[in-house]
């Protein structure tokens, strides 16, 4: 992801906390609208009921359950085939200038905030040939409970600010309900590999020492290795594995939302979308691929290692072929939403099915001083005590 633009300088230490960029999901467009069959407003699907709800009335419409199976995609065929067909729609997307977040919209919306970022967007819409998604994970965490499992986060965290978790007790901003866009893969390796096995054994050596003024000879074991060179194939298999096909969120609070139960993975149906957003994938196919067998690779070196046994492994070399790989593209649901504190925008991600909580924080330099000083302090007393 790229950087955005540099915030505004530090407020004094104590200004209070600021209001965030408005992430407000209700008065946001959104991908998909269904209108009530009683009073003809706009029905949101309910994570609680999982039916599609109308808010003012309260009538519920149930989602149709697919008998299909999600069907795994052959990714060769779907690459080589450059024309259009089933599997792909043409999407309206547009593109945050501040975070480079790609989301989909209604053809006939003209202004709308950033879901990642709550920066004001208005819109130039572009039209983008997209892989529908196949499946996807439906809400199951309310965006109320979302924020108290995010008070609850921030209230844990060693060395924030005091005046952060009381402003976090307090606050009553909105959430972002995101699906965003990840790729599975399957597929079967054969992997060669040549390298070398090391055996250990142990030999007796003689050494002098001296004890009490007078030399003795002695003896000990010391451990050697032999290697030996070795060649082999490996075979393996992966089932979904997961990449994330969003340049707009961190890596490193995204991948931490993990694991997802993909295992309750449902047939892709619009109604799951009513009230959400859904982000347009921005890493492709092949790059998707490419990041699969990146993830993939630790594990093909450690089933080598296996084979190659004895006590030590080295790997002189390793290709490995990828045999009817498949793929899935899906949509996982993410609550989004920021704190400011000291002109700061701290963002904040909630995993709409486990409930997990990932983010940015600031950090208290009075109480991480008063730490370091503290346990200088303990370290001194020790010391002071063993040398009296």
């Amino acid at each position: 992801m790229e950087t955005p633009p540099p915030l505004p300088s530090e407020a004094p230490v104590d200004s209070p906390p600021e209001e965030p960029p408005p992430l407000d999901v209700d008065s946001s467009p959104v991908d998909v609208e269904f209108p009530c069959e009683n009073c003809g407003a706009k029905m949101d699907f309910s994570p609680t009921s999982q039916r599609v709800t109308c808010p003012y009335c309260q009538h519920q419409m149930a989602i149709p359950q697919s008998e299909d199976e999600i069907e795994e995609l052959d990714f060769h065929a779907y690459v080589a085939e450059s024309v259009e067909n089933e599997e792909t729609v043409d999407a309206v997307t547009v593109t945050c200038a501040t975070c480079h977040a790609v989301t989909t919209l209604e053809e006939h919306v003209t202004a709308q905030e950033c879901p990642f970022c709550g920066s004001a967007i208005v819109t130039d819409p572009g039209h983008r040939r997209v892989i529908r998604p196949r499946s996807l994970l439906p809400f199951r965490v309310e965006d109320k409970e979302a924020m108290k499992l995010f008070k609850t986060w921030i209230g844990k965290l060693w060395f924030a600010p005091n005046k952060v978790k009381r402003y976090a007790r307090t606050h009553k901003s909105k959430l972002s309900g995101v699906y965003v866009p990840y790729w599975t893969y399957d597929a079967n390796t054969i992997s060669h590999y040549t390298g070398q096995r090391g055996d250990d054994y142990y030999v007796t050596e003689h050494y002098t020492t001296t004890v009490n003024g007078k030399s003795e000879r002695r003896t000990r074991q010391v451990r050697k290795t032999r290697w030996r060179s070795v060649r082999g194939n490996v075979f393996q298999s992966f089932d979904d594995v997961l990449v994330l096909a969003s340049h707009s969120l961190p890596d490193k609070y995204i991948q931490k939302l993990e694991p997802w139960d993909l295992g309750s993975l449902v047939p892709y149906d619009q109604n799951y979308l009513a009230g959400f957003r859904a982000e347009a994938y921005q890493v492709d196919l092949e790059a998707g691929f490419g990041e699969a067998k990146n993830i993939m690779d630790p594990q093909i070196r450690h089933t080598v290692k296996r084979d190659i046994g004895g006590d030590h492994q080295r790997i002189s070399s390793l290709s490995t072929q990828y045999k009817n790989p498949t793929f899935k593209h899906i949509l996982l649901p993410v609550w989004i939403s920021a704190y400011t504190f000291k002109n700061k925008t701290y963002r904040f991600l909630v995993n709409a099915r486990t409930g997990e909580v990932q983010g940015e924080r600031p950090y208290s330099a009075v109480k991480i001083t008063f730490a370091v000083l503290t346990v200088l302090a303990i370290i001194a007393a020790i010391v002071y005590i063993q040398y009296m």
